[in-house]
């Protein structure tokens, strides 16, 4: 081959990769991302879209009720969704998976736990702790005046589902469950107790500014495993099953079938958009406890972190390629 030749049909291969690395799709259809209800996910929808936003394409934020999400996508009302977390709603994600009408995108890279917390303070009053079986003897402690027979069992808000309650019932420790109206007011809950150094227990997760805040700490409950969730013979009630601690899960993405199609950079940019607690975690406390909103905290890491995510559009766009 001459190099006229090989000089030819490098220009044709280098013009052939740009053309299909910037295939933006239908830029002129907003991306709807959904919002759900607790600061992380903001963060992570935010960031998200601001990087689609860089790309060339129109965002939309769309609240999402997280029990009604996956039909949503299915049907293309929204096309994305930041931080599934696996172990707090697992049926319903695969579900929506199974039928076909959402597919998953990659996992979000958070190393996510969820899990029945309390103040430090807490195990000099209930000793014993961080060991469940402690929570049987004290659990009065946890009581609206310190003095009950059954404890007070702080739940995630009902949209989220509650497996934390679920473990405490399936445990069968003396606790009556109060569902949170909120991450704000679980929030609210931890502050007061600790200004009274009252007890609180609590299902909570991590990543989260609170963990270290307040310095809580998970319960040992047993050992998770498979037979857990199914047979009520495995594990300390012969009764129930979910007598254990929470699977280890992984924070998933997920879209509407036809993103990829429709969307093909945006959907790279998706696929390819992690972050780690360490990131997330203090624009957390930014927004929680400093009052910022989350677009402004979302805003502000884009601006300072540009090193860490441009390259991921560049690359599904093409504009840093040669």
């Amino acid at each position: 081959m001459t190099f006229k030749a090989f000089a030819a049909a490098l220009g044709a291969l280098v013009v052939s990769g740009a053309v299909q690395a910037a295939d933006m799709g239908d830029v002129g259809t907003p991306i709807r991302l959904s919002l759900n209800n607790w600061t992380g996910q903001h963060l992570s929808t935010y960031i998200a879209g601001g990087m689609l936003e860089e790309a060339g394409y129109t965002v939309e934020y769309v609240k999402a009720d997280p029990n009604e999400m996956f039909e949503d996508i299915a049907e293309g009302n929204v096309h994305a969704a930041m931080e599934v977390w696996t172990t707090s709603r697992p049926k319903p994600y695969f579900d929506a998976l199974e039928a076909g009408g959402v597919v998953e995108i990659g996992d979000m890279g958070l190393d996510a736990r969820n899990g029945v917390v309390f103040p430090p303070y807490v195990a000099q009053m209930c000793p014993g702790l961080p060991n469940w079986e402690a929570l049987r003897d004290c659990a009065g402690i946890f009581s609206k005046d310190g003095k009950g027979k059954r404890g007070i069992y702080l739940a995630y808000p009902e949209s989220w589902g509650s497996p934390g309650a679920d473990r405490i019932l399936a445990l069968g420790l003396p606790f009556d469950v109060v569902a949170a109206d909120s991450e704000a007011a679980m929030i609210e809950a931890f502050q007061e107790a600790y200004r009274e150094k009252r007890p609180i227990i609590s299902t909570f997760w991590a990543p989260h500014w609170a963990m270290s805040s307040y310095a809580l700490q998970f319960v040992r409950l047993p050992k998770p495993e498979p037979a857990c969730y199914t047979d009520p013979a495995w594990g300390p009630n012969p009764n129930a099953t979910g007598d254990c601690d929470f699977a280890r899960g992984e924070v998933k993405k997920a879209a509407w079938k036809d993103f990829a199609a429709r969307w093909p950079a945006a959907y790279e940019i998706l696929e390819n958009f992690q972050l780690s607690i360490w990131d997330q975690q203090p624009l957390i406390g930014l927004v929680d406890a400093r009052g910022e909103s989350p677009q402004g905290a979302a805003r502000g890491w884009l601006a300072v972190n540009r090193a860490k995510w441009m390259p991921v559009v560049e690359e599904a766009t093409g504009k840093g390629r040669s």
